[in-house]
């Protein structure tokens, strides 16, 4: 029974020194099967403004989209443009699977991320901002402010938002100013009244203010102004004296990314610090400029910031639409999704209404599968640690760590379970980008209450979701064990999609003991019994569950590949999916993002249907599901197909067995593939064509809806049990 483990696992020693890695290739397969991950990922950025443009929704989800729109689109820049332009100039090889000049790749992303802003301003200016107004929510330029408001905004002004603007001038006394990533600025022109001279200045618009000023109510109508209008209709305050010429708002990105060398370095987190600092002052990839900036203001820009023309972005105001996030404080229920509150899974109902749930005699019944945010992390994880943490009997808790909220409920638990005396292990990955300096404070505040802190493995993230309970029960050591799609923060569980499996089971147990043994110190194990684990395992043991589902096509025998990932990227999978498709294996990818697999591309991927789904919860699990002839072998965790997760990261895969979550994880795979859901598909020359109203004109089965329903049933099946 337990060699069988092994080789479902597909991490026997013999097992994977009989698979062929090389088999993953095949030499018939066209030069040009793969789409550009860097457009395909502006093709998920596309969806999203779909979603913005959809009349259907909420006029506030669409405000809200928008604003994910503008920081989805910033990361990219600072992380994926700047790392390809930063290979460039360094002259490291630059990773493209479409076989074209990396010069040629970032014209193309240049392009299609210009006419991309142009359409996300668009559904602001045309779309989203006159549906508010009509709704009572007016975003209001300074033209359409009357006198006694201006009054009102004046002593605003002076009293909140003057003290604290920095006008800084340019002249041969003061160098021009840095102007620091993401900041919005404004661009001043002003004439010396005394000397005639024309000169330049620089105001930030202060990140830390509202970025839309309310003004006094009009009746029903709420009405905002946006900061950097207020601020430059009061410049004559700001420089006295002066005539003010021109002003123009602009924005700037820098490369964000952080790179270390590991093993040069003695202490990762120092060096992580510094490197953090280096961060602020990266070079700069990107100029966002108002469309209506003068060629003198924009020259001056381009060179002090040593910015080419094609790093310059013109694109109508307002600029930085991340600000309508703050639209989502308004109190306006019935411009939002319908309140959704998570229920508690049906296993960790208590027994008795208003009692406790003991969470290790529920895992003693059956392995526990939770899906999340339809099923609260608060009433699953969250409890599980917390009663580990007060519960006498408990020796010893280990965790990973990835993201998590500073004041995180869940590094509370560690922190009251290792001043009690119990052994806790957490593995802080402080390399999480752009949650490094938060994850370096509360890795600190952990290892003053006494937690043993690490920091994982050289040269590797740790991305896996791992949490490992050690209980004394009747002189028997017991493991409880949580293997989860997405982190260990309260925060995002309330938004993001993710499974978590809760397990006794000795062999997951045994499996969580070496990997954390791994992980804090210098065993390298290499046999695992439920799980898949990278980097030394998880990609040949996907490749060879891919392999054996085209071998028992090819004899005939029942077959099928259904794969739910955040990203399709890597190479060595996408061609054994093709080969699969080629034996006739129905392949099934439900992707959120980034896709390279180009599917139904006769001869090679007719076989293969690509779905995504984008809603008011981010789809983050991932699932991998192979037919094996009848006897299904089924995986959830927290790896995505792409090069860093199955090369770069300690990622693990948990295999699900119990009957009941087999179908569950089916039925939620059939629904999200069902041509009658609501969803995106992707066709073969990397188009994705939204589907959301059927044949008869009726609106299409949304996944997220149907889901909360299903969720909702089985809650009250329970209570009428």
């Amino acid at each position: 029974m337990i060699e069988h483990e092994v080789l479902d696992a597909g991490l026997g020693d013999a097992d994977d020194d009989d698979f062929d890695l090389s088999e993953a290739f095949d030499s018939q397969l066209p030069d040009n099967r793969y789409l550009d991950r860097e457009l395909s990922w502006l093709a998920f950025n596309q969806r999203v403004v779909e979603l913005a443009e959809d009349p259907t929704l909420p006029l506030l989800e669409r405000a809200n989209f928008l604003a994910i729109f503008a920081s989805n689109l910033d990361e990219f820049f600072m992380v994926r443009v700047a790392g390809l332009k930063r290979r460039i100039v360094t002259g490291l090889a630059v990773p493209t699977n479409v076989g074209r000049a990396p010069q040629e790749v970032l014209a193309d992303i240049s392009a299609d991320a210009q006419a991309l802003q142009l359409r996300h301003a668009d559904a602001w200016t045309k779309l989203v901002k006159p549906a508010l107004s009509d709704a009572g929510i007016d975003i209001v330029s300074w033209d359409d402010v009357d006198d006694e408001h201006r009054a009102k905004l004046y002593d605003y002004f002076h009293a909140q938002v003057f003290p604290v603007l920095m006008p800084l001038a340019v002249d041969p006394a003061h160098p021009f100013p840095y102007i620091s990533g993401l900041s919005l600025n404004l661009a001043i022109r002003i004439r010396n009244a005394r000397t005639g001279r024309q000169e330049f200045a620089r105001i930030k618009v202060p990140p830390m203010l509202p970025r839309f000023v309310e003004l006094p109510h009009n009746g029903t109508t709420v009405r905002f102004l946006p900061l950097e209008e207020l601020i430059s209709n009061h410049l004559e305050d700001l420089f006295p004296g002066m005539e003010i010429l021109d002003h123009h708002t602009f924005r700037l990105t820098r490369n964000e990314d952080v790179a270390i060398e590991e093993d040069e370095t003695e202490n990762l987190i120092q060096a992580l610090e510094a490197e953090l600092l280096r961060r602020r002052f990266g070079p700069p990839i990107r100029l966002e400029v108002g469309d209506d900036m003068d060629t003198v203001t924009l020259d001056l820009l381009i060179s002090e910031l040593d910015i080419t023309a094609q790093e310059v972005y013109r694109l109508p105001g307002p600029l930085d639409l991340r600000g309508l996030f703050d639209l989502a404080k308004i109190d306006r229920p019935d411009l939002k999704y319908a309140a959704h509150v998570p229920t508690t899974a049906v296993a960790f109902q208590p027994a008795e209404q208003n009692g406790r749930t003991d969470f290790f005699s529920a895992i003693r019944k059956g392995d526990v599968l939770v899906h999340h945010p339809y099923e609260s992390f608060a009433t699953s994880v969250q409890g599980f640690l917390e009663q580990a943490a007060r519960d006498p009997h408990v020796l010893a808790i280990k965790q990973t760590l990835y993201r998590t909220s500073g004041d995180s409920p869940i590094v509370q638990a560690l922190i009251d379970a290792a001043e009690s005396g119990k052994q806790v292990l957490a593995l802080v990955e402080v390399k999480a980008r752009f949650d490094e300096a938060a994850n370096i404070v509360w890795a600190r505040k952990l290892e003053k209450a006494g937690v043993h802190v690490v920091y994982g493995l050289v040269g590797l993230k740790t991305h896996c979701k791992l949490a490992l309970v050690i209980r004394e029960e009747d002189g028997v050591l017991r493991h409880y064990s949580h293997v989860g799609t997405g982190n260990y923060n309260p925060k995002t569980s309330r938004i993001y999609e993710d499974f978590g499996l809760f397990t006794v089971d000795d062999q997951v147990g045994r499996d969580l003991t070496r990997l954390f043994n791994e992980l804090s110190g210098y065993a390298i194990e290499k046999k695992f019994k439920r799980m898949l684990v990278a980097p030394l395992h998880l990609r040949k043991g996907l490749l060879r569950h891919i392999d054996k589902e085209r071998r028992n096509a090819i004899a005939g025998k029942r077959a099928r590949i259904r794969i739910k990932v955040n990203s399709m990227v890597d190479e060595q999978i996408i061609d054994a999916l093709y080969r699969a498709s080629q034996a006739g294996v129905p392949v099934e990818v439900w992707v959120r993002g980034i896709c390279a697999l180009k599917p139904g591309v006769e001869g090679m991927s007719e076989n293969i249907r690509v779905r995504s789904i984008l809603g008011r919860y981010l789809e983050h699990s991932r699932i991998f599901m192979f037919d094996n002839d009848g006897d299904p072998q089924v995986f959830i965790g927290s790896a995505d197909m792409m090069h860093r997760n199955l090369d770069r990261r300690v990622e693990a895969l948990e295999r699900v067995v119990a009957p009941a979550h087999l179908k569950e994880l089916a039925d939620f795979f059939e629904l999200a593939m069902s041509d009658a859901t609501s969803s995106w598909w992707l066709g073969p020359d990397g188009e994705w064509t939204r589907h959301s109203v059927g044949e008869d004109g009726k609106a299409l089965v949304d996944l997220q809806d149907r889901t909360m329903a299903n969720v909702q049933r089985r809650r009250r099946a329970r209570a009428v049990r």
